[in-house]
């Protein structure tokens, strides 16, 4: 089976599997980070297989809607690629990219494990990620996920936790504004790719515009927009 070959049967694969997905994490939101990677790769000296399966499968089954299970995800990805006869080498590195992705790994006691892998692959497909968590795509993101967890679009009297753990990061009810401040704005600051630092900057100034006029319509008595 040729490249293109196991790209393609992956595709297939997450579309099937991600067809009743959360509308932020869905067979849409995989083909734009795949995007994002290709897009990124063109300028790094990646494994473009490995970026390529590592992006349509980073999100096979994320956590966060399977009960906190982490190791599902990897295992789904890990026997998918099995029955493809996917070289083995390229499976591990593919599966250790899905585990080690995700922006909680690098909270407090997620730091211990951040550090026990890293590839320029890897950092191709962050990037590609947290690319599509940020600006208009991000926004919309944010408050589909707020809305299907049933969350709160803002609350004045519950200020952001700057400094939470993995655990109190996978447990947050807060309201959805609290979210640009406890991740989306921090994206900006973690890209690894000169690309993704460089897409980075114009999504991230977006989201800054959008909050000041979020906050002006929320209390136009109070808030006074930049000229």
């Amino acid at each position: 089976m040729t490249n293109s070959e196991i790209i393609e049967e992956t595709i297939v694969f997450v579309k099937e599997t991600l067809q009743n997905a959360e509308g932020g994490h869905d067979w849409f939101h995989i083909q734009r980070v795949f995007n994002n990677t290709i897009l990124i790769a063109k300028e790094e000296d990646v494994n473009v297989l490995v970026v390529s399966l590592g992006a349509l499968l980073h999100d096979i089954a994320d956590a966060k809607f399977n009960d906190g299970d982490e190791s599902l995800g990897p295992k789904m990805a890990e026997n998918f690629l099995l029955s493809l006869n996917v070289p083995i080498d390229t499976i591990n590195h593919v599966v250790k990219i899905i585990k080690f992705s995700s922006f909680k790994a690098g909270l407090s006691d997620g730091k211990i494990k951040k550090k026990l892998f890293t590839s320029k692959e890897l950092q191709v497909v962050q990037d590609a990620d947290r690319l599509d968590a940020i600006g208009a795509i991000g926004i919309a993101r944010a408050f589909n996920y707020g809305g299907f967890k049933n969350r709160m679009l803002y609350n004045p009297s519950t200020p952001p936790n700057l400094d939470m753990t993995n655990e109190e990061y996978k447990n947050s009810t807060a309201p959805t504004i609290n979210h640009f401040y406890e991740k989306l704005l921090l994206l900006k600051g973690k890209m690894n790719t000169e690309t993704g630092k460089r897409l980075a900057e114009e999504r991230h100034q977006y989201m800054l515009d959008y909050l000041e006029q979020f906050y002006y319509e929320w209390n136009p008595l109070s808030f006074k927009k930049h000229s």
